[in-house]
């Protein structure tokens, strides 16, 4: 595309930003699901080789870990090589890696297959690559388009755990691990016809900028390993990114690394089937796509910090009662793990225009990145965490109410980030652009 071919710009009269927008939403959703994934394949892979709960739960952590150390990198990767080649390579090496799982015969292996190979390919295709899309090609609507890209994460789990749980009970666990990557191989030819790095490649403005504003200033192609380090550098110095940091990792905890990893496994133990536990993630699912683009709605209009303690706090109790209703109420567990689903991945949009706010525009997705590394931290201690107490007690729950602790100690913690000023909260909203 030509910045002077307008009508290719705004395909069906829409700004291309949106475009965008949905192709990085169909690649994100099938990274996350694929990430997902191992929480069904869990039971299969211990009753067939016979291997611990702790030890399949210590390849996840891996993978989780990998998934958010590899996020400042891939960050700089789109900062040098551009969008489209870093999502093109992170889904190759994800379909590659998690169709591999079919030859695995021992734990360590799947270190290597879960953790490794698809614990950076899918972390390459995350969520740190939405602050770069909403911050290029967004002025107005940013926070929106963040709530838009981060429930990507909710509607991959929505997508594919009911799917390779039924392909698993149908056709056997490799069967669903064939489907799964064959489906990665599909979202290639969308993201090398559609994505594109900025919007002066099609010859517009970020969405909400006038056209006669002043011109965007030069790219830098800076290297990537460099430029991750150097955002680093800068970031440990303040206060406000270790409270964020500190932040995000009971979110990484309590989401991918507890309820992620062990719902579906704590389910099985009180003899809920695996399907019936799939189904109610998936509606989990959908209350998550609902509630995280609510939350990129909210995050333009209200303070993002009040936001993350009301999220966190509403979290802590739905994890307190969890125990109790897996104990004695299918519909008590079916009502509390929709309200944990609305709260599932809330936190994003506004923990990114936070860290836009402070950081600014230019260094938000590498900066970003390295906030996302606690979060993934804090889900690769307690998705191995969660295993061992459950192969030690015989049960979740002691796993339950230390997360719901963690969760209202986070929502104390982020009321003493900085306000951000007044401009960065209170963005303009486009009234005239489509």
């Amino acid at each position: 595309m030509t910045a002077g071919n307008t009508d290719a710009a705004r395909p069906w009269g829409v700004h291309y930003a949106w475009v965008v927008v949905a192709v990085a939403f169909v690649t994100f959703l099938v990274a996350a699901g694929i990430r997902s994934a191992p929480t069904v394949l869990i039971v299969p892979l211990e009753n067939e080789f016979g291997w611990s709960r702790a030890d399949i739960s210590f390849a996840i952590g891996v993978q989780l870990l990998c998934y958010g150390l590899i996020g400042p990198f891939a960050a700089g990767l789109a900062e040098r090589f551009g969008l489209r080649v870093t999502l093109l390579g992170a889904i190759a090496l994800t379909a590659l890696s998690f169709g591999t799982t079919v030859l695995v015969s021992a734990p360590w292996q799947l270190v290597l297959v879960w953790g490794l190979g698809s614990g950076i390919g899918t972390g390459a295709a995350a969520l740190v690559l939405a602050a770069i899309i909403a911050n290029r090609w967004f002025v107005a609507r940013r926070g929106f388009a963040l709530g838009v890209l981060t429930a990507s994460a909710a509607g991959g789990q929505l997508v594919f755990l009911p799917l390779i749980a039924y392909v698993t009970a149908a056709l056997g666990w490799r069967a669903a691990v064939g489907i799964a990557s064959l489906i990665a191989l599909v979202v290639l030819p969308p993201v090398f016809f559609l994505m594109r790095d900025r919007p002066a490649d099609v010859g517009l403005r970020p969405y909400g900028v006038p056209e006669d504003a002043p011109a965007e200033p030069p790219v830098r192609r800076a290297n990537p390993i460099t430029a991750a380090f150097l955002a680093l550098g800068d970031a440990v110095r303040s206060r406000d990114f270790w409270l964020l940091s500190g932040s995000f990792f009971v979110c990484g905890a309590t989401t991918f690394g507890l309820m992620g990893t062990h719902f579906i496994p704590a389910c099985l133990d009180h003899g809920i089937p695996e399907e019936t536990a799939a189904n109610v993630v998936a509606s989990m699912g959908i209350c998550a796509l609902i509630g995280t683009t609510v939350s990129g709605w909210l995050t333009d209009r209200f303070d993002s910090r009040r936001l993350l303690c009301g999220y966190y706090a509403l979290r802590g109790v739905s994890l307190l009662f969890l125990p109790y209703a897996l104990d004695n109420s299918f519909w008590g567990l079916i009502a509390i793990g929709l309200f944990n689903g609305l709260d599932w991945i809330t936190t994003v949009p506004p923990t990114m225009r936070l860290t836009t706010s402070i950081f600014g525009v230019q260094r938000a997705g590498i900066i970003y990145g390295w906030v996302m590394v606690m979060h993934q931290f804090g889900a690769a201690v307690f998705a191995f965490a969660a295993g061992v107490l459950r192969t030690e007690s015989g049960t979740y729950s002691s796993a339950f109410i230390i997360s719901s602790g963690f969760c209202l100690a986070a929502a104390l913690l982020v009321l003493r980030i900085a306000r951000p000023p007044a401009a960065s909260s209170r963005p303009v909203l486009a009234t005239a652009e489509a």
